[in-house]
């Protein structure tokens, strides 16, 4: 780790919010569901993420839509930057309409070399209570890493590369379209500015993707849902993801998972060429 970086590591930050039970219906509304989950019941698991996010002024945002480097993170030069996975643990509901508190701290900064270049990886620990308790325990991992030359091939296409496919055999599956009003709404519920959810020439041109990119939080909660579907009327204890490769809008693609012999549940995503999208273990309490 440099030691410039270094000076990053146990940097702490506190932010306090209701969990508003307005967002909550507008998430409701944004998945689709029939019922809204009402005043005092427990927030379901990835809706946090709708919460404890900074609203930086658009003149302190960078060309990628997202708030320049400084401030709590550290200044990492590099240009891409994304939210590679979690480690979750839901100690306690979270009730709608009450007041929380999320404290986040800087666990490690660390440096890799892969095969595209320099990687940066951040690890933050977010600790969300309410009440006087803790509710959700969850660590994060940020990745910053070099910008893919973009060529015309990239941008133009309108076809992801396929990744290696994805040979889990699946007990349980169901398809998902996402569509631009669904990314549109995530965007705007979440308070993300990254252009490549929603800014197609962006996407396309700047970042070499094909299309619109699927948010990984939004792929996350719906699996966390996906898990909790199969899981026998309990709640989630735990939930760890790693995101793979990106999904696009427009192209359909498939949540599955199965029983695990310590009785947890593998669940995972995978694009519409069979890709491997993003995978996940879910336990229950």
């Amino acid at each position: 780790m440099s030691e410039l970086y270094a000076a990053w590591v146990g940097r702490e930050e506190s932010r306090t919010e209701y969990v508003n039970v307005n967002t909550v219906a507008a998430m409701a509304a944004t998945l689709d569901w029939e019922k809204t989950p009402a005043q005092g019941e427990a927030l379901p698991p990835g809706w946090q993420w709708l919460f404890f996010n900074g609203a930086a002024r658009r003149s302190g945002l960078g060309t990628d839509g997202h708030p320049q480097r400084g401030g709590f993170l550290p200044p990492i030069e590099l240009p891409r930057r994304m939210w590679a996975g979690s480690r979750i643990r839901y100690l306690n509901d979270l009730p709608i309409g009450e007041q929380a508190t999320r404290q986040s701290r800087i666990l490690k900064v660390e440096n890799k070399v892969g095969k595209r270049g320099s990687l940066w990886f951040v690890t933050v620990q977010h600790t969300t209570t309410c009440q006087q308790r803790d509710c959700i325990v969850e660590e994060q991992d940020i990745v910053y890493r070099e910008a893919t030359p973009v060529t015309t091939a990239t941008s133009a296409s309108a076809t992801p590369v396929k990744p290696a496919r994805h040979e889990e055999i699946a007990q349980w599956g169901r398809e998902v379209w996402p569509d631009t009003t669904l990314l549109f709404r995530y965007s705007a519920l979440t308070f993300n500015g990254h252009r490549i959810h929603y800014d197609q020439a962006y996407a396309r041109q700047e970042e070499g993707y094909p299309d619109l990119v699927v948010h990984g939080p939004l792929t996350a909660t719906l699996l966390q849902q996906f898990a909790l579907e199969y899981g026998d009327g309990r709640q989630l204890s735990s939930f760890d993801f790693r995101g793979v490769s990106p999904l696009f809008v427009a192209h359909p693609f498939q949540l599955e998972g199965r029983e695990a012999d310590d009785g947890s549940v593998d669940v995972w995503a995978r694009g519409p060429d069979g890709e491997l999208a993003m995978s996940a273990k879910a336990t229950y309490r």
